[in-house]
């Protein structure tokens, strides 16, 4: 069985994360700091879309801006000589545009959350409001956030269409996990399809599993200083 798709996938999954964490924890900041309703509602139409798209649909937006004809294709290769096509780096940026709004949706409704009273206190004792956001929001609104990540992460890992329009399948180069168990069953390989299913199932399943066993502990924890403050 060939790993490099196990690889791939994770190289993948991982440096998408790392860019849709920051990505879309900035836009979350952004949104809910907006004071004009139909503004926050064009933005969160514009920033939830991916979402509801078919992920075919978002691959031919990307290849469309990102063609080697196309704007953004004919300035990276001006100025950067890099073509971003049929390249793994595409499966990254693929990911990250599907994963976004889900990490988007999971902090602004863990930031929405946080105790307005608090902010209001930090405001009283002269904090600037980016001390506020770090300080204060962040820790509070933090549970909401991991769950955005883990979400965000699995949906990336899981990846196909966007990827397949943008990346392409090539063996050993973007081929994820999610094109080879396409590719081994197109190819009737179910034998090897089948483990690439369990490698992606285990590895999803060891995430989530994780991120449940921590707010578990977590819970526990804060509920026995609840008990001793009592």
């Amino acid at each position: 069985m060939d790993l490099s798709p196990v690889w791939i996938s994770l190289k993948t999954s991982v440096l998408s994360i790392i860019i849709t964490f920051f990505l879309g924890l900035w836009a979350a900041r952004g949104v809910v700091s907006v004071r004009s309703t139909k503004a926050k509602a064009w933005l969160e139409g514009l920033l939830t879309l991916p979402l509801v798209l078919p992920p075919t649909v978002a691959g031919f937006f990307l290849l469309y801006l990102f063609g080697a004809k196309r704007p953004a294709g004919i300035f990276l290769e001006k100025v950067f000589h890099y073509k971003i096509v049929f390249s793994w780096q595409a499966a990254v940026l693929a990911a990250v545009v599907i994963s976004f709004p889900l990490m988007y949706r999971s902090a602004r409704g863990a930031i929405e959350q946080v105790d307005a009273n608090l902010i209001y206190a930090g405001r009283t004792l002269g904090m600037s409001e980016r001390t506020i956001f770090w300080k204060i929001v962040l820790p509070q609104a933090r549970p909401g956030i991991l769950s955005g990540g883990v979400l965000a992460f699995t949906r990336g890992l899981g990846e196909f269409g966007a990827t397949a329009m943008i990346a392409g399948n090539i063996a050993g180069k973007t081929r994820t996990l999610p094109l080879a168990i396409y590719s081994e069953v197109a190819a009737g390989d179910m034998d090897t399809a089948g483990k690439y299913v369990l490698i992606i199932v285990a590895f999803s399943l060891l995430i989530v599993a994780g991120m449940n066993l921590r707010g578990e502990k977590k819970d526990e924890f804060t509920g026995g200083d609840r008990k001793k403050t009592k």
